[in-house]
């Protein structure tokens, strides 16, 4: 199994438009950050999207990504879901449906912005044909098990997931004792790392560092970052085990 990620920034994505800062104007590739999501490749050849961000039809033909097998949601908000009409290509290649999973409060965003896309199949594919599945406890994808990771997102209740040793949590403010309880013996964990100013709903550089240190997972990866964080001057002053992710990274789990 593997992780992909796709995209490793915020909500304006890196470069911001109109910015001239040092790390918008970088030339260095680690620096430019599309906007968050990752994809996981199991064993058998099937891909588990998280998130399908507003670039998602570049991140795709970027990774060369033929097919989706479902999606996982984290929430609703634009930078995470907004790219869900490039499904549409999948949909129409292989002309099945296309599951999603969410907890209750974001399908029901997600039916409310794309109610087009969320619907039975028919003879026709004009439109992405996606089936909607509440996640409400560990549930199985092609095979493999998921348990979500119920994190509070301001004042929004979000979920992260595992995938057997791979921990994916993005856009968090406080994790909860009883999700930490579903993170032991985590090898790999990718965590939201704003900025370093703290956020009244992401975790800022040092809440990261922090809950990095209280999980210990062998590997963190921040993910969600503005362009507060400059790729090589941070890395630079991380622990051994943290590390800054980056569109394209690919990770291997056992």
């Amino acid at each position: 199994m593997k992780i992909t990620v796709l995209g490793a920034g915020s909500s304006a994505g890196t470069p911001v438009i109109g910015c001239e800062c040092p790390v918008c104007r970088s030339s260095n590739m680690k620096n430019k950050r599309s906007r968050c999501s990752s994809i996981i490749t199991l064993d058998n050849g099937s891909h588990i999207l998280i998130d399908t961000s507003p670039d998602f039809k570049m991140q795709a033909m970027r990774e060369q990504i033929h097919k989706i097998d479902a999606v996982l949601f984290t929430h609703h908000h634009a930078d995470h879901c907004h790219g869900i009409d490039d499904l549409r290509a999948y949909c129409q290649k292989y002309k099945q449906a296309i599951p999603i999973f969410a907890n209750e409060n974001t399908m029901k965003e997600l039916k409310l912005k794309f109610n087009y896309a969320i619907r039975e199949e028919s003879q026709f594919w004009e439109t992405p044909v996606l089936q909607a599945n509440i996640v409400n406890g560990p549930f199985h994808v092609e095979g493999t098990e998921i348990i979500p990771l119920p994190v509070i997102h301001g004042r929004m209740e979000i979920l992260g997931y595992r995938l057997g040793n791979l921990a994916y949590i993005t856009d968090v403010s406080e994790i909860p004792e009883s999700t930490l309880e579903l993170l032991h013996d985590v090898d790999i964990l990718l965590l939201d790392c704003l900025r370093y100013e703290p956020h009244f709903s992401h975790y800022g550089f040092k809440q990261s560092l922090e809950m990095s240190e209280k999980i210990k997972a062998k590997r963190t990866f921040f993910i969600h970052m503005t362009h507060d964080i400059e790729y090589d001057a941070v890395s630079s002053d991380l622990p051994d085990n943290v590390y800054l992710a980056y569109d394209g990274l690919q990770l291997n789990l056992n």
